[in-house]
């Protein structure tokens, strides 16, 4: 009688653990739309007297889309959906100085605006444009440099676009 019990008991714990784990996924393909399968990141426009911040950020978010999505990037023919954005600002402001007036730690900030639609032009993200704003603290003196700050926040930016591209839980 125990044993079966222990039988019964046994059978009932495999059906409700596989019944209860019907509706999972695993995988990133189903964080993101499934009618959208290719995108077109087109050069991020900036006004910035930096060289190739647009491009750059670009970039990352190129690389942020090929190793987080199932999506893949084509050119503007091809594609089902098409990123765009604009650097709307980016400064470098002093926030701590020296007696002597040198800047000891500066804040770099960027505001970067991103759109991402469907061929006949319905966005795709949660929010119609998403306006992103990112800073960095920068600390010549610990062997920081601008580059490698601005880098900081472009990555911060991509991977910030990237998960606004994921569909809504």
């Amino acid at each position: 009688m125990c044993s079966a019990t222990l039988v019964v008991a046994a059978v009932v714990g495999i059906v409700i653990s596989s019944v209860g784990c019907r509706g999972y996924h695993l995988g990133n393909q189903y964080l993101y739309r499934s009618d959208i399968r290719s995108v077109h990141v087109a050069m991020i426009e900036s006004q910035s007297h930096r060289k190739f911040l647009g491009q750059r950020l670009t970039e990352a978010i190129t690389k942020q889309i090929i190793s987080s999505t199932p999506l893949t990037i084509t050119e503007p023919a091809l594609a089902d959906s098409f990123i765009t954005g604009r650097l709307l600002r980016e400064s470098k402001t002093v926030t701590g100085e020296t007696i002597t007036d040198e800047a000891r730690s500066l804040d770099v900030a960027n505001r970067v605006e991103i759109s991402w639609l469907d061929r006949a032009g319905t966005p795709l993200m949660q929010r119609q444009t998403v306006r992103l704003d990112f800073d960095a603290e920068l600390i010549p003196e610990g062997g920081q440099s601008l580059a490698t700050t601005q880098q900081e926040i472009i990555d911060r930016i991509a991977r910030e676009v990237v998960g606004q591209m994921e569909m809504p839980w």
